[in-house]
């Protein structure tokens, strides 16, 4: 295996502990565990050659593959076409019953040929800790277990594509031998298998009856999830398609969303801006609140705040504040970056990152995001404890003391802090939540220290982070530069959506920073972020705006920049980071942040097109 499929051209499954990332042509390409956050034992995805990969596919070169999801599941069919036949692989994860950290993980590989007859390969080559570990295999009847340290990845094959198994020595540097295997499979044949990580198990054969139990029983879990759905609006595929992947990146153990489940993939193919994403940041976690209260679901928004609640309590950050501005699953904040210089990279994209290097910048607006999803949490049912609101009204407190000096920013920007406008506009949040969460439940606060800050706030926005030679609020109190990142001011209630300034804002930020319908976050040129190269247009940003131009009553541009986006999704339905100038996904994939932020859009573009509110087109 020596190149890699794009980006776009895989499928997501996951346990809810971690998560797989399984391409068109039937590999394995990426898979950490025992969690999101643990090392790889597949890593093709960043490195054909060294990553380990697991992969099924047709011995002949020439064939066609398609791949779709079943409706309202996480279980991914990847089919394969030839003249001789059609045959399928069914891939999921189990999710069991137990809600606690588990070190077992299972993934479901079921074969089967729906007509004619089909020869197919089998190749397993994982590559532990990033493919830097050395691992043995022991070869037995029903399958494999590869070893690296106290790790062990179990195989246990259907028997249907092990003729001529056998296992190979891998030359040069990829960490240890390879399985392999081949088979012809016809109608009424089940092939595949299942690997199994964390058990000292002998392999096994997987019989035809274990793997319809495990299938029914995930079929089972993911529909009965997703009935609990209240979306019943005009988009309600895309919708669903991107609550299971919301659902699919959290870690049921603690309730944590993690923003990806890769690292190292780039933004820009070449370039070093190729981050570490399995981590859960304040920020894209506390904004998931509202796209899963607005679908119904309230368990995982109660999950979560109980997680940041957590965070509030141990008050770990130090240059940070009181919060930091990301963390592991478990909560524990040990994100030292490094380079892996034995990985090519994506496209040869280097370096690949692990850890992040921004988990202990000061981002002020983090306090905001926090706020604003424990308010709306309340709202739907889900209250705070005495103790969480005693550590909350600390970190107000805190806030108070801190709001007005300059940050890194919501980009995590490696070019020194300054007054980011964004920072203000989500300071000024985090007063206005506590103080109506303080008035609405008779709740002890400093609520006229809280005021008068929040009001503060609010004159230094309008007197500094207006431009009035730009005609819009802008990225920093220096400068011209217009930042998607300032849409947030009307969604957060700190300007109306019909006022004049905000109007003139929208208009700039048309003007500057939208492509077609896609939207940059800001221009680095203009505003040098101390990273060499460029980005493609960034998801979330084109979301945001299409919930400006709804709520502007611009609907009719709103629905249309809507209906175009969703065109860019990969062909089941998933977004990563950022998009490039011909089209293909870029950055860790898929991205929560994207995924949120439809579901936001279009619940917000459904409510506006409900009312009948039309009002100006661009000034």
């Amino acid at each position: 295996m020596d190149t890699t499929p794009l980006i776009s051209e895989h499928g997501l499954i996951g346990d809810l502990q971690t998560a797989a990332l399984v391409s068109t042509d039937g590999s394995i390409d990426w898979l950490c565990l025992p969690r999101f956050d643990s090392p790889a034992v597949f890593t093709a995805l960043v490195d054909p050659v060294r990553g380990g990969f697991c992969r099924i596919r047709p011995t002949t070169e020439t064939y066609t593959s398609k791949q779709l999801y079943l409706p309202d599941t996480a279980v991914l069919v990847t089919r394969f076409m030839t003249e001789r036949g059609v045959a399928e692989i069914i891939d999921f994860m189990p999710v069991t019953d137990d809600v606690d950290s588990s070190p077992r993980h299972r993934l479901v590989r079921i074969v089967h040929v729906v007509r004619g007859e089909m020869e197919l390969q089998f190749d397993l080559r994982p590559a532990f800790d990033y493919g830097r570990a050395v691992h043995t295999v022991e070869r037995t009847e029903h399958g494999a277990a590869f070893r690296a340290g106290d790790e062990q990845l179990t195989v246990h094959l259907a028997g249907t594509l092990t003729d001529q198994l056998r296992v190979d020595a891998v030359e040069g540097d990829a960490g240890g031998p390879a399985l392999h295997g081949r088979g012809t499979l016809r109608v009424g044949d089940v092939g595949g298998g299942m690997l199994e990580y964390g058990a000292a198990a002998e392999p096994r054969r997987f019989s035809p009856e274990e793997g319809s139990a495990l299938f029914d029983e995930t079929i089972r879990f993911w529909r009965g999830w997703l009935q609990r759905s209240t979306y019943r609006g005009r988009w309600r595929e895309q919708m669903n398609r991107s609550a299971i992947t919301l659902k699919l990146l959290t870690y049921r153990p603690t309730g944590a969303l993690v923003a990806a489940p890769t690292a190292g993939l780039p933004e820009q193919i070449g370039g070093e801006r190729n981050w570490d994403y399995r981590f859960t940041w304040i920020r894209d976690a506390s904004f998931s609140v509202a796209a899963l209260l607005g679908m119904g679901f309230i368990d995982e928004a109660r999950s979560y705040i109980e997680w940041l609640a957590d965070r509030m309590r141990e008050q770990v950050g130090t240059d940070s504040g009181p919060l930091k501005i990301m963390y592991r699953v478990d909560g524990s904040s040990d994100l030292v970056e490094e380079e892996l210089p034995h990985l090519d990279g994506y496209a040869a994209s280097r370096p690949v990152r692990i850890g992040n290097g921004a988990s202990d910048q000061l981002q002020l607006d983090v306090y905001g995001e926090a706020l604003d999803a424990i308010f709306a949490a309340d709202r739907h049912g889900v209250q705070i404890g005495h103790a969480t609101w005693t550590d909350l009204t600390a970190v107000l407190d805190w806030l108070a003391a801190h709001w007005d000096e300059p940050d890194e920013g919501v980009w995590e920007t490696r070019g020194g802090r300054k007054d980011f406008t964004y920072g203000r506009i989500n300071s000024w949040a985090a007063f206005d939540r506590g103080i109506r969460l303080a008035r609405a439940h008779g709740r002890p606060g400093d609520v006229e220290r809280w005021t008068a800050e929040r009001d503060r706030i609010y004159e230094q926005v309008m007197r500094r982070g207006w431009n009035e030679e730009r005609g819009a609020f802008v990225q920093h109190f220096d400068t011209d530069v217009v930042d998607a990142a300032v849409l947030r001011m009307a969604a957060v209630g700190m300007i109306a959506s019909d006022d004049p300034l905000w109007a003139s804002t929208l208009v700039a930020i048309e003007d500057g920073l939208v492509s077609d319908s896609l939207v940059y976050r800001y221009d680095p040129a203009a505003s040098p972020d101390g990273l060499r190269g460029a980005e493609g247009t960034f998801s979330l940003c084109t979301f945001w705006y299409v919930e400006s131009l709804a709520r502007a009553g611009r609907l009719d541009e709103a629905r249309l920049m809507f209906e175009k986006m969703l065109t860019y999704a990969n062909h089941v339905g998933l977004y990563s980071e950022e998009i490039g100038l011909t089209g293909e996904q870029l950055g860790n994939f898929p991205q929560a942040f994207t995924h949120l932020a439809l579901i936001n859009a279009g619940l917000a573009l459904d409510a506006e097109l409900d009312a009948g509110r039309h009002g100006r087109g661009r000034h």
